[in-house]
């Protein structure tokens, strides 16, 4: 067990007083059976009406409404957390998605809907013709060819920070051959989907204490990853930043079909690109005082920086 602590902060600054319109804040994290939610604090200045909910895929979202005009916009979120998840995961996959390719019981299949659907155009299918580069055989063992096409995004695509907005499509990101965790993600996650898997992006934090993971000593160390449904298993985490499988030392926030809709903080002010000075984002992610060693059942490193 060990426990963590996030601080994150989000400031806008403007060149005059702005009109802010609504914010969407994305700062809870999920609570799993590997995850305990111990504290949740968030403070939003200037003053805002926060009323919170879920979305359709079970995030908890706050929605700030703002009354009075400000030259500055500051969320700030400090959250203590339990994880409990083995460095070594062991998944109880259902015989019947043991071997690729397997078909999802019907009513899976209707719920995952767009989940299992490739959203990206690719008419020349370039990105089916790279996937099927890792299916060595049908049948091959689901789970292997999983960490397969994980590990090969790692492998051929170069990690790079990018701290720019936006997030590349997946055949952006095969012809420049590098990209961010958010770009490896959205490949991932569009490779399954290519192959008939059900696929979402994961936006949350990375508990990196020794500092030696991909993008993990970034300011604004976010993070990016995929679940895969699977049978059985339920949805399993895959890390293709640093090739890694299963929750350890992964904290999720919020899950969705596409990248876009898992950002941390979104909203509109009334004026122009000019009226932004800047946008400055700073994360913090350290062992909770008084939080237990990992032992040799918990993992110690995963993931990288959104960037």
């Amino acid at each position: 067990m060990t426990l963590v602590t996030i601080t994150h902060s989000t400031t806008y600054r403007y060149a005059g007083r702005v009109a802010l319109g609504p914010h969407r804040l994305m700062l809870r994290p999920r609570e799993t059976p590997d995850l305990r939610l111990i504290s949740f604090d968030m403070d939003v200045s200037p003053a805002a009406d926060i009323v919170w909910s879920h979305d359709v895929a079970g995030n908890s979202v706050a929605s700030a409404s703002f009354t009075s005009a400000s030259d500055m916009l500051a969320v700030r979120s400090r959250t203590t957390v339990e994880l409990t998840a083995p460095a070594w995961p062991v998944f109880a996959i259902a015989a019947s998605a043991a071997s690729y390719p397997f078909l999802y019981a019907s009513d899976d299949r209707i719920d995952l809907g767009a989940l299992a659907v490739p959203q990206y155009a690719d008419a020349a299918g370039r990105l089916s013709s790279w996937v099927e580069g890792f299916v060595m055989n049908r049948p091959t063992d689901t789970l292997s060819l999983l960490k397969d096409l994980s590990n090969g995004v790692a492998t051929r695509i170069s990690y790079q920070s990018r701290e720019t907005e936006g997030t590349q499509g997946p055949l952006e990101t095969l012809d420049r051959g590098w990209g961010s965790c958010r770009d490896f993600a959205v490949l991932l996650a569009e490779a399954a989907r290519t192959l008939g898997f059900g696929a979402r992006l994961v936006s949350g934090y990375l508990h990196d204490p020794s500092g030696s993971r991909l993008g993990s000593a970034g300011t604004g160390s976010t993070h990016a990853w995929v679940e895969v449904f699977i049978p059985g298993a339920g949805w399993i985490p895959f890390d293709p930043t640093n090739r890694a499988v299963g929750a350890a030392n992964l904290i999720p926030v919020a899950v969705a079909r596409h990248i876009a809709q898992v950002t941390p903080v979104a909203g509109s002010f009334l004026g122009t690109n000019v009226d932004l000075l800047s946008m400055e984002v700073i994360v913090k992610v350290a062992d909770a005082p008084g939080s237990c060693v990992p032992g040799p059942d918990h993992g110690a490193s995963a993931g990288a920086a959104l960037g």
